[in-house]
Order: C-alpha cells, then sequence, then structure tokens
C-alpha cells in the first residue's frame, strides 16, 4: 500500500468564509495524521476572497478558483509523482477541480448530499461549490469548464453521483438535470441495495473499461442531517456513520483508488468537537482500508 499524504486547502472561494476553512486544522487537532502511514505534505492556501458576483461568468472569485485550481493541481500532482496516496483537506467543494486536473482520464466517486450540478444563472448567490460537478463536466464558464486548456475534467460516462438527497430540491430551484451517461445512485438506490453492494456497483461503473482508476469526493452532508449538522447547508436525511465507513472502506481498499478529498465540515457549528472526532474516526477506519492498518477506536 502506498503512504497517505495530506494536503491542506482551506479554500471557501466557492462558498463563504464560514467556517469551513477550518476544516483541516480541526481533523489534524481531532487526529487524523496520528493514523499509521500518514504524512503531511504540505498547505494550499487561497487568495483573498471577493465577495462580488463577477458580472461575466455570474459566480464567485472565479479567477481566484482557477488560479487556485492550478496550485492544488501541482501539489496533488508531486503526492502522485511520488507514489503517495492524496488526502485533501477543504475547504468548500471546488477543491475537487484542482484534485482533478492533477489526473489524467480518470473516473469519480462522488459522495454528496447534493449533486451539485447547477448552472450559474440557477444558482443564488453564484456559490461555485453548488456547480463543481457541472463544471468538472465541462458546463459553465470557460475560465473554470477548461483550466490550462484541459477541460472538460471528465467525461458524464465517468462519474457516479452516489448518496445525493436533493432531487426535489434542485427541480425547484431550476437546476440543469443530470446528463444521462452520468450514473446516479440516490440516497434511496443505496438504502435498495444496501451500501456495501451499491459503492461495489459504482465502482465496477468506474473501472469497467480499465480507466486509470477513481478519485473519491466526499462532502460530508453524505451524512444523515441527525449525525452532522456542522454543515452550511443543510437538509433532511443522509448516510449513517456505518453506512459511509463500509463506502469508504470498499471505494479506498481498492488499488484504484488514486486520492480522497474531504469538504464542507464547518468546525465552528462543533463547538466541543465531538463531530470533528466521529468524523475523523470514521475517516482513519476508512483509511486503514490503504494502510493494512486495524483502526477500530
Amino acid at each position: 500500500m502506498r503512504e497517505i499524504a495530506i494536503i491542506e486547502a482551506p479554500s471557501v472561494l466557492g462558498l463563504r468564509p464560514s467556517g469551513v476553512q477550518h476544516l483541516p486544522a480541526a481533523l489534524l487537532h481531532a487526529g487524523l495524521a496520528d493514523h499509521p502511514g500518514l504524512v503531511h505534505a504540505g498547505r494550499v492556501d487561497a487568495p483573498a476572497y471577493d465577495p462580488r458576483r463577477d458580472p461575466g461568468t455570474q459566480v464567485l472569485n472565479p479567477a481566484g478558483i482557477a488560479r487556485y485550481s492550478v496550485r492544488l493541481a501541482d501539489a496533488v500532482g508531486a503526492v502522485l509523482d511520488d507514489d503517495r496516496f492524496p488526502v485533501v483537506l477543504g475547504g468548500d467543494c471546488t477543491v475537487l477541480l484542482g484534485n482533478l486536473l492533477a489526473l489524467r482520464r480518470y473516473g469519480l466517486l462522488f459522495l454528496d448530499g447534493h449533486t451539485d450540478f447547477y448552472q450559474p444563472s440557477a444558482e443564488p448567490t453564484g456559490e461555485a461549490a453548488s456547480m463543481e460537478l457541472a463544471l468538472a463536466t465541462g458546463r459553465g464558464p470557460r475560465l473554470l469548464t477548461d483550466l490550462e486548456g484541459r477541460g472538460p475534467l471528465l467525461r458524464d460516462e465517468d462519474v457516479v453521483a452516489f448518496g445525493f438527497r436533493d432531487a426535489a430540491e434542485s427541480r425547484e430551484a431550476g437546476m440543469q438535470p443530470l446528463p444521462p451517461r452520468l450514473r446516479a445512485i440516490d440516497l434511496d438506490g443505496v438504502r435498495a441495495a444496501g451500501a456495501a453492494v451499491a459503492v461495489r456497483e459504482a465502482i465496477s461503473h468506474l473501472t469497467h473499461d480499465e480507466s486509470a482508476g477513481y478519485w473519491v469526493h466526499l462532502d460530508v452532508d453524505v451524512l444523515d442531517d441527525a449525525v452532522m449538522p456542522a454543515v452550511d447547508y443543510r437538509i433532511p436525511g443522509g448516510l449513517t456513520w456505518s453506512e459511509l465507513e463500509s463506502v469508504l472502506g470498499t471505494a479506498l481498499a481498492d488499488e484504484r483508488a488514486v486520492g480522497l478529498d474531504v469538504t464542507i465540515f464547518n468546525p465552528g457549528l462543533d463547538p466541543d468537537g465531538s463531530i470533528a472526532a466521529h468524523l475523523t474516526a470514521c475517516l482513519r477506519r476508512g483509511l486503514s482500508a490503504r494502510t493494512g492498518t486495524d483502526h477500530t477506536r
């Protein structure tokens, strides 16, 4: 198993400075880096946040996100070049763009309570953290869909959106529909099959044509709101801790998994640190599948 390298990526350019920028510090303080086989590979700080919506793209901080994505891609690429497994601690969900920019011909296991497929005209405040999956598949302003002339970062058929539960909300808001070639397994689909079976189906889809591998994106609002209220956009329902551990353990145990990012957890909404501790324990158990260690605490 490859050594695991943590990269701090506390960008909130696609959201707002609500507290999400403290995610890396909170999880490191809770002991994430104490897991055997983990090393710290640095931090990529974001440009200054601009609260004004860009009139040309209708997106907040588009130029800043584009610049940051390139810098983050360089950091992730360096970890991959050293044959390590990157774990990127965001920040908001737009860190996904930089992670994918570091890859070529890879798939994406997208674990998120929301599908994040908004077009700028339908996103009320221009937050790119509601658009990153659309941007990664080439839908949106060129500044963000053609980073370094390499867009789109993903083909529709190389994505599995897993565990989302925002279909009614997104339809009401006028979000563009998910394309038919993008594999979608919503929360009801996960429950119908069982989490372990559903994630094996997702991995089979992502690897059926011998692609180079897949990245795992984890927005913690995929978890049940009852156990993960420390997010900025809450929505009822979601995965249990045990379901998420099963999904991560299965997805990360496969050698074709090439990296993981963790986003949206807001330590400011976790004053006693108990949710950070639980999330860290969940991540350590999932990552133990890569390090071959037994982590039961």
